[in-house]
């Protein structure tokens, strides 16, 4: 069974989170918000397996939260 782990608000987006997801050793899986079977506009769901969902959401969490450090000045 597939989970939800991230809703990205374009392809050019979850492209690049289920690479680096992928690379992390999890398999990651993408459609279209809804259901739909074009991914190439609008939100897009990123989905693991159940089982990993757990760990997909700490990476992600790392990934976005690191990210946003390196954005955000400090002070």
């Amino acid at each position: 069974m597939w989970k939800v782990i991230y809703i990205a608000p374009s392809i050019h987006v979850a492209k690049r989170l289920k690479e680096l997801l992928t690379a992390e050793g999890l398999l990651v899986t993408e459609r279209a918000l809804g259901g739909g079977e074009t991914v190439s506009h609008g939100p897009i769901e990123l989905l693991v397996p159940k089982s990993e969902a757990a760990e997909a959401h700490e990476i992600l969490n790392r990934m976005l939260c690191s990210q946003a450090m390196g954005v955000r000045p400090r002070g």
